[in-house]
């Protein structure tokens, strides 16, 4: 079969979204699909390095030109823009492709699925990473009911009402579909994962200070103030640490904040390379994950698969409906804080820092759940399973790349 994937990041850039679909890539090649993937040639802002320039075999690749992808609203929308050009025109010329995977960078790519299935007969698979225009109105992009919000709306739904299936990252974004009216038969929960072969358990640091990491972009969906005011209650002493790796439009927020009120028990560090995963992941003992409770189900954080990955129970300040919290509902791989409830999570922190067998008992549990359900062999199968293909042949391996944090 042909298989056409779009989406703007692809490796060698670090974007999550690529490294995802790049595991997919590598699967169906590896059962004989021909496979091309449509990507731009620009990198992900806030991705400060890219993963090895790796050549997968049996995928083929088109490049639109598209714009720098910047920081800034405008930056990004005309890199969106140039790239959705490209990529409608590479969708509806050469060989028909049986079947096209979109995904959401930028919004709206399911469009150019939807006009391949309507003109030239193929099979479309839209896979939601950020549910729009909800993302957009939750944080205040865009004013809910006005014209933006509509038409965006009324074109998402178009693309997503046609397509064969649509991906939803967990049951809370399943939810979000359903409310926008989207039939219930049409839509498909497959989690992300995270790479075993490249992220593994290593031995925890010295029981003090209780060191929490936060690992990947910090942006405006993420909640700043609980653990800001968490932060200032434990900053006496030497019993606490917080890191925070990556970028995002609230890290720099923080960082300012913690300089002005002489905050000594937080760094700051850049994005972690793929090879450093594993050490720096396990540099923690406990893993930070935070969500506003107005996105819950416009997009579903993924952080918590690469340190379950990695033996490191996680802290979900997040909505109880959060994918996280059922994560953590199941499993016994973390705890959830209410947004907001900083009391909450400093009762929390402290009480891990007397018992840190808590700690270990709740890594080993994530770790034992990452390596039943969430790690690539398994979270591809889940794709493959919605494509109605054949799942991994047994005994085979893949060795994608890592999901950069």
């Amino acid at each position: 079969m042909r298989f056409l994937l779009l989406n703007q990041f692809f490796p060698p850039d670090g974007a999550p979204t690529g490294q995802l679909l790049a595991d997919v890539a590598r699967s169906l090649a590896a059962q004989g699909h021909s496979v091309t993937v449509v990507c731009a040639r620009v990198r992900y802002a806030g991705s400060h390095y890219a993963t090895e320039n790796i050549e997968i075999p049996g995928v083929s690749y088109r490049h639109p030109w598209a714009a720098s992808f910047g920081v800034s609203s405008v930056a990004r929308l005309i890199s969106y823009a140039t790239f959705y050009v490209g990529a409608i025109r590479h969708t509806l010329s050469g060989p028909r492709p049986d079947v096209v995977i979109t995904l959401t960078t930028p919004p709206l790519l399911s469009l150019a699925g939807s006009a391949a299935k309507m003109l030239r007969g193929s099979r479309h698979y839209s896979w939601e990473m950020d549910v729009y225009p909800d993302i957009a109105t939750d944080l205040g992009f865009f004013r809910r009911n006005s014209l933006q919000d509509w038409i965006t709306g009324l074109l998402a739904d178009f693309s997503r009402r046609r397509a064969d299936k649509v991906l939803a990252l967990g049951p809370c974004m399943r939810d979000r579909l359903l409310a926008r009216g989207i039939p219930a038969g049409r839509v498909a929960v497959a989690e992300n994962w995270a790479t075993g072969p490249v992220i593994s358990p290593r031995p925890f640091p010295p029981a003090a200070p209780l060191t929490a990491l936060y690992s990947g972009n910090f942006g405006r969906a993420h909640d700043v103030e609980t653990l800001a005011e968490a932060m200032a209650h434990l900053s006496d002493g030497s019993r606490f640490c917080f890191v925070f790796a990556g970028s995002g439009s609230r890290m720099p927020q923080l960082e300012s904040r913690c300089r002005a009120t002489g905050l000594t028990n937080a760094s700051f560090i850049p994005y972690q390379k793929a090879e450093r995963l594993s050490e720096h992941l396990g540099s923690c003992h406990v893993g930070l994950v935070t969500q506003l409770p107005s996105t819950c189900g416009s997009v579903v954080p993924s952080k918590t698969y690469a340190l379950m990955a990695a033996g490191r129970p996680f802290i979900y300040i997040g909505p109880v409906g959060g994918t996280p919290s059922r994560l953590i509902e199941r499993f016994g791989c973390g705890w959830r804080i209410e947004p907001g409830d900083s009391a909450a999570l400093v009762n929390l922190l402290q009480v891990l820092s007397s018992e840190p067998n808590l700690i270990r008992e709740a890594g080993a549990r994530g770790r034992k759940a990452f390596e039943e359900h969430y790690d690539v062999d398994h979270g591809v199968a889940r794709i493959l399973d919605i494509l109605h293909l054949a799942e991994v042949p047994s005994g085979e391996t893949l060795h994608p790349r890592s999901i950069a944090f």
